[in-house]
């Protein structure tokens, strides 16, 4: 199966109108079919709110003993995957002074180019080989999150598994890529109902990030660092080439707020704090981009999905934060049984090979040994 991608001019506040240049000078966009990429399924606002437990204020993490932002200085060592799995072991972390994940206003503009420019590099790496319909390093990640989906989403695991899947990504970043600054977050609450105007979504970073069309259609990215780029993976199973295409729908975004994190973080079950963000927050940034990030199986294939996902992430440490058993225990279900195998702390998180497997254990404590990192608030 093809996409269907069609043209549209592109109309907005200029000077000379369109219709007085000649055609081979009016710009046009190419859109494509929103109907193909799907949505991630919700819950609303109000649900989240109806059944939030009471709690006493939030937590967050304390910024008191380090920079409030970024700079060209902020590089952490790089280690081998082989010394971060031994450090798990040995849970050795220095909890005084772990990685800082600065949010994207605290981080600087020559990290946020190194940053992208990491992202770059592993497109422009050829594939493994190892993974369905991958052509480049970053498609061996996309073609992990497509095969593994049924296994991921809407279960126990979704939280754990994508906080190991973003330090997989970090990893080869650093790896294979030589980037060796602070990793960055974007809080999206601040942002809520606007997306488009972040500048994340310019051409110095991700590209931008086109409203939906009246006739809901999406539109591929064409300038920017990642502009013009063919996907290879998705949507959902497939390996159709497609184009990187976004939709962003502001009503949907301006539900991703500050009172949607802290009413499904008000949850002391970590699965009920779990299913509320996923189908939550999560849901709704994924939606509001829109196109290719709406897609479940290979939303990855567009960049904004990390940074979202540390926003995630941000929200999953929070709730945390609020009691230290939430970093040695879980609950809820590794499966879709009935009755369901429920989850431990020794189920085991996998790549596919890309990286060697995990256990939840290991992922749980952001500051355990595996991992060692903080947000900067």
């Amino acid at each position: 199966m093809r996409f269907a991608i069609a043209s549209q001019a592109l109309v907005g506040a200029v000077a000379v109108s369109a219709l007085s240049l000649p055609r081979s000078m009016v710009k046009r966009a190419k859109l494509i079919d929103l109907a193909q990429f799907g949505s991630f399924p919700t819950i609303t606002p109000e649900q989240a709110h109806n059944e939030a437990e009471p709690i006493n204020g939030t937590v967050s993490d304390d910024t008191s003993s380090s920079s409030s932002s970024s700079s060209s200085n902020s590089k952490i060592p790089v280690a081998s995957e082989e010394k971060a799995t031994t450090a798990a072991a040995d849970s050795t972390c220095d909890t005084n002074n772990p990685n800082v994940r600065f949010e994207w206003r605290n981080y600087s503009a020559d990290d946020r180019t190194a940053f992208v420019n990491a992202i770059k590099c592993l497109m422009d790496a050829p594939s493994s080989g190892s993974f369905p319909g991958a052509t480049s390093r970053y498609e061996d990640l996309v073609s992990v999150h497509q095969q593994l989906t049924p296994l991921i989403h809407q279960r126990a695991v979704f939280l754990v598994w994508h906080r190991y899947y973003v330090h997989v990504f970090e990893s080869l970043m650093r790896e294979e890529c030589s980037f060796d600054r602070a990793f960055p977050w974007w809080d999206e609450t601040l942002d809520s109902g606007k997306f488009a105007e972040s500048d994340i979504f310019t051409d110095a970073y991700l590209g931008p990030l086109p409203a939906v069309t009246a006739d809901d259609q999406g539109t591929c990215i064409e300038t920017g660092t990642f502009g013009n780029l063919t996907l290879h993976i998705g949507p959902g199973s497939a390996f159709t080439d497609h184009c990187l295409a976004r939709a962003v729908n502001e009503t949907l975004t301006g539900t991703v707020t500050t009172s949607f994190v802290n009413d499904c973080n008000s949850r002391t079950s970590y699965d009920d704090m779990r299913g509320c963000q996923e189908l939550g927050p999560h849901a709704y940034g994924h939606n509001g981009i829109g196109a290719v990030m709406a897609e479940v199986q290979a939303s990855p294939g567009d960049p904004a999905f990390f940074l979202h996902h540390l926003f995630i992430d941000h929200g999953f440490r929070a709730w945390q934060l609020g009691d230290a058993s939430r970093t040695t225990t879980i609950n809820g279900c590794a499966d879709a049984a009935s009755p369901c195998t429920p989850m431990t702390m020794d189920y085991v998180l996998t790549s596919n090979g890309l990286r060697p497997n995990q256990t939840v254990a290991d992922v749980m404590d952001t500051l355990g040994g595996f991992l060692c990192y903080r947000y900067d608030y």
